[in-house]
């Protein structure tokens, strides 16, 4: 999982809001990307190999999406 944690702001150095927009951004970009991988590698998975893990083809987006909690 993708994530990007910024500790110190000091707005002289890093460019005041222009710096949060960019980290927040980065982030969306990373939960975007970790959400796509997930739901391509469930998608290539038998119905069959899906019921033993406990899932079914329409609990992939939720599951993606981190929605599906069990």
């Amino acid at each position: 999982m993708a994530s990007l944690n910024s500790t110190r702001m000091n707005p002289a150095l890093t460019g005041g809001m222009t710096s949060g927009l960019f980290t927040a951004l980065v982030s969306r970009l990373g939960a975007w990307n970790d959400a796509r991988i997930t739901r391509k590698s469930l998608s290539q998975l038998s119905a069959r190999e899906l019921d033993d893990i406990g899932l079914s083809y329409g609990d992939i987006n939720d599951v993606a999406s981190g929605g599906l909690r069990r």
